[in-house]
């Protein structure tokens, strides 16, 4: 099924991960795929490198993205890090001014430049990913709790500010899903995770990359603010 075909869509963080899963799902379905990541993305249409917290270098590649393949049609936010497990009396403000950057902010700065894109051509998808840490908090990770928590903030906005328009805004809050970000993280931490899940497994990538793929597409023509769990029976609101 081609879904996508003709359309345009950036994935940041598309070089690894659940990134990488989205963009061969969204490849898979038609379309051309712009990657933005630290590290340049092999297969891509258009790939770029770019550091996504700071906004000019956003600016530019969403610049560069629509001269190359002709427009923006999705934006899919899913670059992130996890910061250091720790508790927040000893979390290093060096650290959470990182994980707030380019959870949060690096986030802002995309919707931002593409949503202005987008309402240029008067139609669009955006999906923000979250975590399921955003609105439950987990313990040992306040900046990454906090950042996927104004992840969801900034959705909900955005969603109500295009509600109007043939632009869609959402977010995905995934439980943990084992992905290279699980280096980053002690394993008591990754134990910890797991067991909140009732399933009692970790998602797969391809799970997130086909619910992604559904609100990128135009059968979630009447979605937009929504916050869409993939949790394994965690999630409880």
């Amino acid at each position: 099924m081609q879904r996508f075909a003709g359309q345009v869509a950036v994935i940041t963080g598309g070089a690894s991960g659940i990134g990488a899963a989205i963009a061969a799902r969204l490849k898979q379905e038609g379309a051309d795929i712009a990657s933005w990541d630290l590290t340049p993305t092999p297969g891509a249409d258009h790939s770029e490198v770019v550091d996504l917290t700071n906004p000019e270098a956003v600016a530019r590649a969403t610049a560069n993205t629509v001269a190359e393949l002709g427009g923006i049609d999705i934006l899919v936010a899913s670059a992130g890090i996890t910061g250091p497990n720790l508790p927040t009396w000893e979390y290093p403000v060096a650290d959470w001014q990182r994980v707030i950057d380019v959870n949060l902010n690096a986030v802002f700065y995309c919707c931002r430049e593409v949503s202005a894109v987008m309402r240029t051509r008067g139609t669009g998808r955006i999906v923000n990913i979250a975590s399921i840490a955003g609105k439950e908090g987990n313990p040992n990770a306040p900046a990454y709790s906090a950042s996927k928590a104004g992840v969801i903030g900034l959705t909900k906005s955005l969603g109500k500010e295009l509600a109007k328009t043939a632009i869609t805004v959402n977010c995905v809050t995934p439980a943990a899903v084992r992905t290279p970000l699980f280096s980053q993280m002690k394993p008591e931490f990754i134990d910890f995770m797991l067991s909140k899940i009732p399933m009692g497994r970790f998602g797969e990538m391809e799970e997130i990359a086909s619910l992604v793929c559904w609100l990128a597409s135009a059968e979630a023509s009447f979605s937009t603010g929504g916050v869409f769990d993939c949790s394994g029976g965690r999630a409880t609101y």
